[in-house]
């Protein structure tokens, strides 16, 4: 199994940013790929970024050029890089891994984008 504990998420203005956190507890090389999702109320669960083993990734087009995924294998840690932020931003975001055929998820953090 893989426990994976969110950080980060608070309440931020339009336009500033924020960066989300996610420890795993298992080494993050051995896991194939992880990512973010994210909810607003009365949404479906969405995408927002991946990142492969191999450092490859993929945003959704509304995060295109104002978010950034990264990892670092040495702290086993995936983090979100959120600038220019919007209202629409705001969610729970969620931290999930692929490992051994299973997804695991995070608690989620909330983010909450308002003046």
């Amino acid at each position: 199994q893989v426990q994976l504990v969110e950080s980060g998420g608070g309440l931020v203005q339009p336009g500033g940013s924020l960066r989300l956190s996610c420890a795993a507890s298992e080494s993050i090389v051995r896991i194939a790929a992880m990512g973010w999702y994210r909810q607003a109320p009365g949404k479906q669960r969405e995408l927002v970024a991946v990142i492969t083993r191999g450092g490859a990734t993929n945003y959704a087009d509304s995060v295109k050029g104002r978010f950034t995924i990264s990892k670092d294998n040495a702290k086993n840690t995936v983090s979100l890089q959120m600038n220019s932020l919007k209202p629409e931003d705001t969610a729970v975001y969620y931290c999930t891994a692929n490992y051994a055929l299973r997804d695991y998820w995070g608690q989620g953090t909330q983010v909450t984008v308002s003046s």
